[in-house]
């Protein structure tokens, strides 16, 4: 069974409204990471000194020995950055991502967070990479952060975010069950849910383009004007668009320069000058959107048995099980869990068949108010859609007449007339079917398939939440 795991479809064309409180147009949410204290370093039994996200180009890690200019750069965020950053933003609701162990090392920051009412979220027991980390290893690293954080903090976290993470952070956060929402994902504007087992997690993504680290990175920010004019056009876009969350991160040691920090102040000032915005925290969009959008779990069809998915697809398409049969073998995943998605997979098992295979289908499907229908022995989907044109209710001079028309049809065809009924009424039918009866049998034969899939379409939009 071919299953893709990564989910490319998300809130779709057409995102869920927030209802953000007060009928606010957007969610801004400050992110302020505190890592100092938590780097790699060999006092901290790392291999080697840090090398990622500082004033240091193409620095480099030191195996075995501490770096000095790397140490106090980030001592510098605890110090001086930490303080600056504080002051401009203590009545604002800002999220802390706090590494456990740098948090320990800074009882005096941690107090000035909580007395800011600012929510602390968990950045992990240490500021490493753990893309190679075994499971086990990184399952023990989060119990442990956890434990400590609830220690130097005095409550547990309920939002987490690695970071430097691996294939299983998230998998082994929401199964904790300890968050009310997950960071570790740069997908949406806006928070969404994902199962792993018996888990419900909400997710709340982050940002790495709204960020300051690309003042330590290539092809980044090198002035603070940059990032000011990324912020606003970035706020600018979502505001335009309404209904979304604009995330931006913080680093103490990076935005907390004196060169760098006007370029944030400005931007608190122009998005405070608009109606309509709200500044929260990650914890406040989380709990917000739990309430208006609670998770709800239905038998997806990418993760459906083969018995179970025929049971539930095979006749989606009119008495012709083989296609859900075929469609169970292709490469499903998550997009394919919708109505559109589960089209597009038994769409192309119809459309790769034979000519002589697809024309079964095409037979079928029972004439267009004809016996069947007279003597009940339709499909109760096929019921559903003639009578939602008012196809069960005719005269008997319409009665007589589509029996002409279908009579003339199938005798020229070779297959009864086939049309997808949800998309017109009575008088709109009575007109395509004079008009394809002057059809040359190709272009009826291209035109019925086209309806059989209209059909299915309509049927899967039924039996699928979107």
């Amino acid at each position: 069974m071919q299953r893709y795991p990564r989910d490319m479809i998300g809130h779709g064309a057409t995102p869920p409204d927030p209802a953000w409180p007060g009928g606010a147009r957007i969610a801004v949410q400050i992110v302020l990471n505190y890592e100092e204290g938590g780097e790699n370093n060999i006092l901290h039994g790392d291999a080697a000194s840090e090398a990622f996200l500082s004033e240091i180009v193409g620095a480099a890690a030191w195996p075995g020995q501490r770096h000095w200019n790397m140490e106090s750069i980030y001592e510098y965020g605890a110090r001086a950055g930490f303080w600056r950053l504080h002051r401009l933003m203590s009545e604002l609701p800002v999220t802390v991502y706090g590494v456990a162990t740098a948090l320990a090392r800074s009882p005096e920051q941690v107090a000035a967070m909580k007395d800011a009412d600012w929510e602390i979220a968990s950045h992990g027991l240490k500021w490493i990479e753990y893309k190679d980390a075994p499971e086990d290893l990184e399952r023990a690293h989060m119990a442990e952060a956890i434990r400590l954080h609830a220690e130097v903090v005095g409550a547990p976290p309920r939002g987490w975010y690695t970071g430097r993470c691996s294939v299983n952070t998230v998998r082994l956060a929401a199964e904790t069950g300890q968050f009310a929402y997950v960071a570790d994902t740069y997908a949406d504007d806006l928070p969404y849910w994902s199962e792993f087992g018996c888990h419900d997690q909400l997710i709340v993504p982050y940002t790495l383009d709204a960020n300051d680290m690309r003042f330590a990175t290539p092809q980044g920010f090198n002035a603070g004007g940059q990032f000011f004019d990324y912020l606003r056009a970035s706020f600018d876009a979502l505001y335009r668009e309404g209904g979304r969350m604009m995330s931006i991160g913080l680093h103490c040691r990076l935005i907390g320069r004196p060169g760098r920090v006007e370029a944030l102040r400005q931007f608190i000032e122009y998005a405070q000058g608009h109606d309509g915005v709200w500044f929260a925290t990650r914890e406040q969009i989380a709990d917000h959107w739990a309430a208006m959008h609670p998770h709800q779990r239905f038998d997806r069809p990418s993760e459906m048995d083969h018995d179970a998915f025929v049971a539930a697809y095979g006749g989606v398409f009119e008495h012709s099980a083989w296609i859900a049969d075929r469609a169970h073998g292709l490469e499903l995943g998550p997009a394919h869990d919708t109505a559109v998605g589960m089209h597009n997979a038994l769409c192309r098992m119809f459309r790769s068949a034979s000519e002589p295979e697809r024309l079964g289908v095409l037979t079928a499907h029972p004439d267009l108010a004809g016996k069947l229908a007279a003597a009940k022995r339709l499909t109760a989907e096929s019921t559903a859609e003639q009578a939602s044109a008012g196809l069960d209710a005719l005269t008997d001079a319409e009665r007589a007449e589509f029996a002409a028309q279908n009579a003339a049809y199938t005798e020229k065809f070779g297959f009864p007339f086939i049309i997808a009924v949800r998309d017109h009424d009575k008088a709109s039918i009575k007109a395509a079917f004079a008009a394809r009866l002057q059809n040359d049998r190709n272009s009826e034969f291209a035109e019925a398939c086209h309806q059989v899939e209209r059909i299915a379409l309509h049927r899967l939009k039924d039996m699928l939440p979107r």
